[in-house]
């Protein structure tokens, strides 16, 4: 199997600590969720990359059933929540996507595509409840 790009980061601290990419692209505190400052947390670490990804997905699947004005937008909001199953958290994932010219079947057909597309959603699946909803645009 071929590796198509391959990065690294390094945290210290935990939940209270710091991060680094060996890059330097992300060199930022870690802070917990319910603590203000400087700094992020792995949440919205988590939310940002699968809502970049899912995104370059969905644009992908709109331009392949050639529709190329549907300026796609992706809200994922990610949650940390009890388990009752288990003695940690788990998360869920909410996928909110907006698109432009297009029917509501076309834009649920590309939603459901581009899940199916995503390595996030790959890497999530049967670990993390997902939802989708998509709203079309004028």
């Amino acid at each position: 199997m071929a590796v198509k790009y391959e990065t690294s980061a390094t945290n210290t601290g935990g939940r209270k600590g710091h991060v680094v990419t060996d890059d330097k692209a992300i060199d930022t505190a870690i802070l917990p969720p319910d603590q203000k400052g400087d700094g992020t947390n792995p949440e919205q670490l988590f939310a940002a990359g699968y809502a970049s990804c899912f995104n370059g997905a969905f644009d992908l699947m709109i331009k392949k059933g050639g529709v190329r004005d549907a300026e796609p937008e992706v809200t994922l909001t990610v949650r940390l929540v009890d388990d009752e199953n288990a003695e940690s958290p788990k998360l869920e994932v909410d996928i909110h996507a907006k698109v432009k010219n297009m029917s509501q079947d076309d834009a649920n057909q590309y939603l459901e595509q581009a899940h199916n597309f995503c390595p996030y959603s790959k890497a999530v699946s049967g670990n993390v409840d997902v939802s989708l909803s998509v709203e079309v645009i004028q």
